[in-house]
């Protein structure tokens, strides 16, 4: 039986609908929804904005408000609670890093950098690679 959920969202479409299907398929489950903040990119644009705020825990709950809020309104319209998690770093790594804690992990197939030339791919990177890692079984919603 599967009780514990960790979905890890950005603010990509394939997330919210990743979302949704663990709330569609995992009624009596436990769901847990995960932002990742900070994440490395060619510039280190968002990283290392975050490394110079002043309080980092702080800067990422903030950043992680839009996601969340959307995550609560996909949630409430099934009448259903969600917990929230933040973290910072790279996204692969730090859903990798929890996956025990869970019976499973549904996430997109694509996330929010759908639109760059990753697009040609049939599976994103971070979901290729927790895909490939997870010691728990992954569901990939697309």
């Amino acid at each position: 039986m599967v009780s514990r959920i960790l979905v890890p969202m950005d603010d990509s479409d394939h997330a919210s609908q990743a979302l949704e299907y663990a709330l569609d398929n995992y009624p009596d489950g436990e769901i847990s929804v995960l932002h990742v903040v900070g994440v490395p990119s060619m510039m280190m644009g968002e990283a290392t904005a975050l490394a110079l705020e002043d309080d980092l825990s702080e800067a990422a709950a903030k950043r992680s408000e839009p996601v969340f809020e959307r995550a609560h309104e996909i949630a409430d319209e099934q009448g259903r609670e969600i917990n929230t998690v933040v973290e910072i770093g790279h996204p692969a790594r730090q859903i990798l890093d929890r996956a025990e804690e869970y019976d499973t992990i549904v996430l997109g197939a694509h996330g929010a950098d759908w639109s760059r030339a990753t697009r040609r791919f049939l599976v994103g990177n971070v979901t290729e690679t927790v895909s490939k890692r997870a010691p728990v079984p992954v569901v990939i919603v697309r």
